[in-house]
Order: structure tokens, then sequence, then C-alpha cells
């Protein structure tokens, strides 16, 4: 079993962007030519977040709007009160999404779904820029 980590960054806009990163991450596995194993994509920091979806206009707006109804901007939160920086709308949502995915390969190929994209998701109220991790175990 060989195990690669490999890093790459995103700039963001922030107010829960959602950007496809799909072909990061197949660049990766492609650059180490493992055929079966499991990639493990995370983001560091704790204002964003990885799944998957269709990376479409429509799902592209949904998902904020989604996110905005479950932690409201200028709603009361306990992390602004301690350091006044207005993201804790931010820290919740990616906290309820989470940092990270697992998605399994072989021959080459990650097991996506025909209309699944690996996103990254950054919730925070400003422009920023986001490192990347895949790490990639297999034969």
């Amino acid at each position: 079993m060989e195990i690669v980590t490999e890093s790459f960054s995103v700039s963001t806009r922030g107010d829960s962007e959602v950007r496809d990163i799909t072909g990061n991450v197949t660049a990766v596995l492609a650059q180490h030519k493992l055929r079966e194993g499991l990639v493990t994509v995370f983001v560091s920091g704790s204002t964003a977040s990885i799944t998957t979806t269709e990376f479409e206009p429509g799902l592209r707006k949904d998902i904020p709007e989604a996110l905005e109804r479950l932690a409201p901007r200028g709603g009361r939160y306990h992390h602004d009160e301690t350091w006044h920086d207005g993201n804790g709308c931010s820290h919740v949502r990616a906290a309820v999404m989470g940092p990270s995915l697992s998605i399994p390969f072989s021959r080459g190929e990650l097991f996506l779904g025909t209309w699944q994209q690996i996103v990254l998701i950054d919730h925070d109220n400003r422009p920023r820029e986001r490192t990347i991790v895949v790490q990639v175990m297999g034969l």
C-alpha cells in the first residue's frame, strides 16, 4: 500500500461559494498512477467544507440559500460575541457539512456518479485562499 499526500490552493470569495475541485483531485490521482484505493479530500480551516453535489447553476444558488436558512448571517452567535468577527454562522455551516470526504477508486477512476462532483464550499464572510489536502492510499 502506498500513501501519497498532495495539496493545492483555491481562491474563494466566501459567502458559501461553491467551487468544483473534481479536476484538481483527479489530477492528483492520475499523477501517481495508483489503480485501487481511497482518496481523502480535506480542507484546512474551520469555516469551509468539502462535499459532493451536481455542480450546476441552480444548486450553486440552492446550497447557499439553504445554508442561510440553517445558520443565517446576522443571527446571534456566541462566537461573534467572543471574537467580534461576524462569522459565527460560517463556523456553524462548516461544522454541519464537515471538512472532508473519502472517495474510493478503481482502475485509476474515482467512483463518482455521472452528475456528482467534488466541491469546496467556503462559508466565511470574506475572500480566502483555501488549502485543500488530497491523500491517496492505494495500490
